[in-house]
């Protein structure tokens, strides 16, 4: 990125070392909060479009991409939304757009509800939804000593390329820049050892009830093709959130920051009212 004001840090959140990237440039604060085994970069496309006109905040989530692969750290949404919410107050951000793709979207949506004050906004593209935590077998087996090795068996049966196949509706459009980039984290040991502590610390996501008390806006964003969470999800999500709004993009999978950054950039810029400012 060549934005003279692109930095990327190492913060102290939560007692782990967070991977951050920002741009800051006195514009209003977007912080952006990716999704399962993703990363940052799955915002690659989209921040050069927004820094035009946001402040960009990126970071890594404790046990993914280039932040610690923490063994103590429990891996729940609330606390990843803690960790968000630190990021917020440690850029001193105020008036808050959270963009959360796929689980991002659940954290987004937790950390809406931890700190409804500092957040005006949210946009949620492919978001996770509905899901329950793991059953109660499943936890007492994460506590077996190799159960890690399984994890990684089971992450690791499908090449990258494959992976992402199910995650884009364009196959033409993964790259290598791609696989290697989410290739990387899975070579780590630890990263399968933090994968089995959120697979044990998952608390769910919120249920309807608890969505209905998030009266934050949102913006809803879907490929009709997604096949990781089926555009159901996002009606469920529209009904349940009282402000709320769904868009849906045909021909398009789950990563659509990649397959449909600039028509994501066009929504963000409407729903955050700077419609006309796209050139």
């Amino acid at each position: 990125m060549n934005q003279s004001n692109y930095s990327r840090t190492m913060l102290l959140l939560g007692n782990v070392k967070i991977y951050c990237e920002y741009i800051l440039n006195g514009k209003p604060p977007l912080v952006l909060v990716h999704g399962f085994v993703s990363s940052t970069y799955t915002f690659n496309r989209l921040i050069p479009l927004l820094a035009k006109h946001f402040s960009i905040i990126a970071l890594d989530l404790p046990g993914f991409g280039r932040s610690e692969k923490s063994m103590s750290f429990v891996y729940s949404y609330e606390n990843y939304a803690k960790i968000v919410a630190e990021c917020i107050d440690y850029f001193r951000l105020k008036n808050v757009c959270i963009i959360g793709h796929s689980m991002g979207g659940q954290i987004a949506l937790y950390t809406a509800r931890l700190i409804p004050e500092q957040i005006n906004r949210l946009i949620l593209l492919s978001s996770s939804g509905y899901l329950k935590s793991a059953n109660r077998l499943m936890i007492l087996c994460s506590y077996l000593p190799l159960f890690n090795i399984a994890v990684k068996r089971r992450v690791t049966r499908r090449d990258v390329r494959e992976s992402l196949q199910n995650v884009f509706y364009n196959q033409a459009l993964i790259t290598d820049d791609h696989i290697r980039e989410f290739e990387g984290p899975l070579k780590e040991e630890n990263f399968y050892k933090s994968l089995v502590r959120l697979l044990r610390h998952r608390e769910g996501d919120l249920n309807a009830n608890q969505l209905k008390e998030v009266k934050t806006p949102a913006l809803l964003i879907w490929g009709e093709e997604d096949k990781v969470v089926p555009v159901g999800v996002g009606k469920r999500l529209e009904a349940d959130l009282p402000n709320a709004k769904l868009i849906t993009f045909e021909k398009t999978g789950h990563l659509v920051t990649e397959e449909r950054t600039k028509e994501i950039y066009e929504q963000i810029l409407i729903h955050t009212d700077l419609r006309g400012l796209s050139g």
